[in-house]
């Protein structure tokens, strides 16, 4: 068993390290393709989709895999399976929907409404098929799940790189290929689900209330949790939009768009240490101190990153993105300074997780939240794009705040009277 699980946490980091180095090369020629303006209008239009996205997490795997641990033997997994592909799959409509009204009935552009609409049909297929993912957890056996994903992103990959070579510069002709990537996604987990369950009793009929009930209750926390977390992370090029010409939103998306695979390898990092040195102590005041330590190595890392990346801004963004992006390299040397912030973060969070306290979650990432638009508010008017860079280093400052104020409180509850 031991054996297995380190296989699936192998498989898991292999994934997520090929997204981050994908996800650099296809950014950086989408942004050559689409120029500063186009990229800008791009990254807008899949904030909203990602925001909207949140919305179908209404049901995560923190809540079906546990249940699909203790169902009692395989063949009854189904029927749970069922219904929680039912509750994301309403969800994700609904999503899809307000998601297009809401695009509709703000903007008069014709092309992010037509870019929205298809970046959005991913909405209708990761989560809902994404099923299958939580079901591969519960037996632990991520390597299916992790094969077809890294298989998808090749293809993405592909496709973009002849859509940049042919000179195309059409933001729906790119959405379309990540909107293609999701249903490629969902086919394969599909198929893969169908083939793992042949001679198992087929579970038709009615939906049971009682079960979407439970699992919706259940879910909430977590979901409000993602959702206030996505809309956190994606506010501020919301904000900026409206204020700032679009030459100078993609300048600042382009920097955020290096700090998110920043993030997504201190995430990648947390992810791979935390079963060893945080989840596998059976005493949680040394799980505590193993938190604290894992934030101090994961800040100093950040920190030391940063530095490098802000010495070198100039040069990564034009070898990436190209002279056109020049002005993203100041807003890069300066939101790089938060690298640290990013870094122990994501290893703060790791205590709201050990400890199963979700409200946690939800409440670091409101405040995240607020304090994200009071700053941008604040600054974007006078300051643009720089104005929303420092709003996002303020925020990270907050949540590093008060994941270490939870950690003492946590820490002090745990010590005996």
């Amino acid at each position: 068993m031991q054996r297995r699980l380190t296989h699936n946490v192998l498989w898991v980091l292999a994934e997520r390290g090929v997204q981050t180095v994908a996800g650099i090369g296809i950014a950086a020629m989408l942004a050559r393709a689409l120029g500063v303006e186009g990229f800008g209008l791009f990254q807008y239009a899949q904030s909203l989709v990602l925001i909207a996205a949140a919305a179908t997490l209404v049901c995560g795997a923190e809540v079906i895999v546990p249940r699909l641990v203790a169902l009692p033997a395989p063949d009854t997994h189904p029927r749970l399976l069922r219904h929680v592909f039912a509750l994301r799959l309403m969800a994700a409509a609904l999503a899809y929907v307000g998601l297009l009204a809401a695009v509709f009935w703000l903007s008069e552009s014709s092309l992010l409404r037509a870019t929205v609409a298809i970046l959005g049909l991913s909405i209708l297929l990761r989560e809902p098929f994404g099923t299958v993912i939580a079901w591969l957890q519960a037996m632990t056996d991520n390597r299916p799940a992790s094969v077809i994903a890294m298989a998808a992103l090749l293809v993405k990959l592909l496709l973009i790189g002849t859509l940049y070579g042919l000179g195309v510069r059409a933001l729906p002709a790119y959405a379309g290929v990540l909107a293609l990537e999701s249903l490629l996604v969902a086919a394969c987990l599909a198929m893969l689900y169908a083939r793992r369950t042949r001679g198992m009793p087929p579970h038709a009929g009615p939906l049971d209330r009682g079960i979407l009930k439970t699992l919706l209750h259940d879910g909430v926390l977590f979901w409000l949790a993602m959702l206030v977390m996505m809309a956190a992370r994606r506010v501020d090029q919301l904000l900026l939009k409206p204020a700032v010409p679009l030459a100078e939103l993609g300048a600042y998306a382009a920097s955020m768009q290096l700090l998110d695979n920043l993030l997504l390898l201190a995430t990648v990092m947390v992810n791979a240490l935390a079963p060893l040195l945080v989840y596998a102590q059976v005493d949680r005041a040394m799980a505590m101190r193993r938190v604290a330590q894992l934030a101090s190595g994961m800040a100093l890392l950040g920190l030391a990153g940063g530095a490098v990346l802000a010495l070198l801004a100039p040069w990564v963004v034009h070898l990436l993105y190209g002279a056109a992006f020049s002005d993203a390299a100041a807003l890069l040397r300066l939101v790089a300074l938060g690298s640290a912030l990013l870094f122990a973060d994501a290893a703060l969070t790791l205590l709201a997780v050990m400890l199963r306290r979700p409200i946690w979650i939800v409440g670091k990432w409101l405040a995240v939240l607020a304090v994200t638009i009071a700053i941008d508010s604040m600054l974007i008017p006078s300051m643009g794009a720089r104005g929303a860079a420092i709003g996002y280093l303020c925020a990270n400052a907050c949540a590093v705040l008060i994941g270490v104020t939870l950690l003492v409180r946590a820490w002090c509850e745990e010590k005996p009277a």
